[in-house]
């Protein structure tokens, strides 16, 4: 971390004068190093912004909005940049809360406008590209005017006749005027001593106030956004025992009271007709092995032992296959996620495809899953009725939930008459 200006580290064992130029150099050091990494993030903030006004520009006849999320994901991206070179340096940054962008332009301009941290981002693109960009180049000038003027005379009757000058334009034609020129030189160099930590604490002011959140309101979003989530986690997690107690309960447990009747029915006709026995005793078995069959449904529907063979893509080309309307499945471009995230979006998926089956009157369906910057994408199509309500019924509902749970989105378009268009984005590794 760079010591504020005037503030020294401590010493070891040598003279006091030796360690203050010691402490001196460092600090020289540091500080330019420090200049020169935010040199850097000031022209990819300068880009950002160029691009930030460009299709802002555009959105307003509408050309740019398909360009919105994606430039607010250049945003944030070059913001975590500076904030992990302010980590790095010592500064304690809050990351911000770390929600996926929308896909659908107008979503996310939306969430953009309402968003205390995006708005922050924004205002640190302006100040760093403008007194970043000034002070860091400053910086990286100084030392490079100190070197070339402090061993001028070295080199200065090299030079073409005319040519030979200071850095601020003093005219050089003798060896007085060199040895001024030197003087100049190490001017710069007590400059830089001087002012090196002050220039890299003000060129990383604008990252300090800007991209650690201060404000008590928008830490308490940040606490009701969080136990929202865990509200829905514990939510999604009832529904799901909820799910299994059912499965259980109307499945394999009723299949399981069966067996024990026929088997007792078979016990007590054993003596007096064997044969009638025997027949109670084949209906125990069938009713057995469907219980067996039912257990292994509500297994899978747990978790599904084909994610860990298979995969993600695989497992859903069987749940597709099984689809009694016909599907079609895309995967291209899906990488392996966090397990969570994958169990999600395989009953995501079944959810979306059972609600076709029985709500949609769809003839046709498809399903694309892909994985784009960090985010899992799900779009589940049909050419059904529409008019799918996530504020009405179960289903939507719990899909809503498991989403919210990994901090994703969900939108749906379902107009009346249809086609209808679900759309679920959950972070990869969540």
């Amino acid at each position: 971390m760079i010591p504020p200006p005037g503030q020294r580290t401590s010493g070891g064992t040598t003279s006091p004068l030796r360690r203050q130029a010691a402490q001196g150099f460092n600090n020289v050091f540091v500080s330019l190093e420090w200049l020169a990494g935010g040199l850097i993030t000031a022209l990819a903030a300068l880009v950002t912004l160029i691009v930030v006004c460009v299709v802002g520009s555009l959105s307003l006849i509408g050309v740019g909005l398909p360009l919105v999320p994606s430039v607010l994901r250049m945003v944030r991206s070059v913001a975590d940049r500076e904030r992990q070179r302010l980590n790095r340096w010592g500064d304690q940054m809050v990351p911000p809360y770390d929600r996926p962008v929308p896909s659908h332009p107008v979503v996310a301009l939306r969430r953009a406008l309402d968003d205390a941290s995006t708005r922050r981002d924004l205002a640190w693109l302006v100040c760093h590209s403008t007194l970043g960009l000034t002070v860091g180049l400053l910086g990286v000038l100084l030392p490079v005017i100190a070197i070339r003027d402090t061993f001028f005379p070295l080199w200065w009757t090299f030079l073409p006749e005319g040519m030979a000058g200071g850095s601020i334009g003093i005219p050089v034609n003798d060896w007085n005027s060199a040895l001024s020129v030197s003087l100049m030189g190490l001017g710069w160099t007590a400059l830089l001593f001087g002012l090196g930590t002050s220039l890299a604490w003000i060129q990383s002011w604008p990252g300090r106030s800007l991209l650690n959140p201060s404000c008590p309101n928008e830490l308490s979003e940040r606490v009701a956004g969080l136990i929202t989530s865990r509200a829905a986690i514990l939510r999604a997690h009832t529904t799901e025992l909820r799910r299994i107690e059912r499965s259980l309960h109307d499945g394999a447990q009723s299949r399981l009271v069966g067996v024990s009747i026929l088997v007792g029915t078979a016990l007590r006709a054993l003596e007096n007709d064997p044969e009638r026995a025997r027949t109670h005793l084949e209906q125990a078995q069938s009713a057995a092995e469907v219980a067996l069959t039912e257990l292994r449904a509500t297994a899978r529907g747990i978790l599904p032992p084909t994610l860990q063979q298979h995969g993600l893509a695989g497992t859903l080309a069987t749940i597709v296959a099984e689809c009694s309307v016909p599907c079609s499945l895309n995967t291209e471009g899906l990488v392996p996620c966090a397990s969570s995230v994958e169990a999600t979006a395989y009953f995501i998926t079944a959810e979306l495809l059972a609600n076709v089956t029985r709500h949609s009157h769809a003839h046709r369906a498809s399903v694309r899953v892909t994985t784009e910057g960090g985010l899992v994408f799900i779009e589940v199509w049909d050419d059904g009725r529409g008019g799918a309500d996530p504020g009405r019924g179960t289903g939507l509902t719990g899909i809503g939930q498991r989403t919210a749970a990994h901090n994703g989105n969900l939108s749906v378009r379902s107009p009346r008459g249809g086609p209808t268009t679900i759309r679920v984005e959950l972070p990869c590794g969540s």
